[in-house]
């Protein structure tokens, strides 16, 4: 079993109200970032998503030096791991409706890294397209809330080891990400990736990847892409905050040439991701 660390608004012998709205109804959101050498990654880029979440759902923000004083208190001396931050808007009594005067529960936890197929990086991540499709709600698009039953379904749609990911739709069958990561497609000097603007979680790594975009001579576009559109990329990968970069070499059986993505660009979106 996986051993974790947890503070529950900064207690380690706290435990979660079963009247939280983050229980009862996902009413929150969280960030996952890596550590590595002994530091969370990204540090800065993950709050400025948590607090335009916080600020879309009305959630008041945790004070952000006691944040960081409980995440390094729960990494201490370990050089990598998966730090997590969760924040719900709390206690309520029953019913949907918000309280007027909520009081947040946050949530930090300390995890050990995942262990992915070893050589991913020469051998290409393996995808398929998931059968779950994503709803289209403009007002929670982008935000990383705690209703993940979507990717929960769609990742429960393969039991192949082999495949290390699975890309999501929306309702119209355009591309929207994968179940845990964001889709990235090169067709000559254009960098394309998903409109998210109806669903789908803006990834820190995605905001990573289109920062550098120029930096790499590549013009970045974020458009609608349908499954159409794969069979005219030079290339494919996914990102996230944890995996950084996978080159894609197999999407239900299309191959694509993971050489295609130039060793400079993995090193610098490596470097920008976990070592800046």
């Amino acid at each position: 079993m996986e051993n974790i660390l947890a503070l529950v608004n900064g207690n380690p012998d706290s435990t979660l109200g079963v009247d939280d709205r983050g229980l009862l109804y996902g009413d929150g959101l969280f960030e996952t970032l890596a550590v590595r050498h002994g530091r969370p990654c990204l540090w800065q880029r993950h709050l400025a998503r948590l607090r335009h979440g916080a600020e879309r759902l009305r959630i008041p923000m945790p004070d952000l030096r006691q944040l960081r004083h409980e995440a390094e208190q729960l990494v201490g001396p370990c050089q990598s791991g998966v730090l997590k931050i969760i924040l719900t808007r709390g206690v309520s009594g029953r019913g949907y409706r918000p309280p007027d005067d909520a009081r947040p529960t946050r949530i930090v936890t300390f995890a050990d890294t995942p262990r992915y197929h070893a050589d991913i990086m020469t051998r290409g991540a393996h995808l398929r397209i998931c059968k779950t499709r994503l709803g289209s709600n403009p007002s929670l698009a982008g935000m990383k809330t705690l209703n993940r039953l979507e990717q929960v379904l769609a990742r429960d749609e393969w039991s192949d080891p082999e495949i290390d990911e699975g890309l999501m739709c929306d309702s119209e069958g355009n591309l929207i990400e994968g179940t845990m990561s964001n889709l990235f497609l090169l067709r000559g000097g254009v960098l394309l990736t998903p409109d998210l603007s109806a669903c789908g979680v803006a990834g820190v790594m995605r905001g990573v990847v289109l920062d550098l975009a120029p930096r790499l001579g590549l013009s970045p576009r974020i458009e609608k892409i349908t499954l159409q559109d794969l069979a005219s990329a030079d290339a494919l990968f996914v990102t996230n905050s944890l995996i950084g970069l996978w080159p894609v070499s197999v999407v239900d059986g299309l191959k694509f040439d993971c050489r295609a993505l130039s060793e400079s660009m993995i090193r610098m979106v490596m470097k920008e991701g976990f070592e800046a």
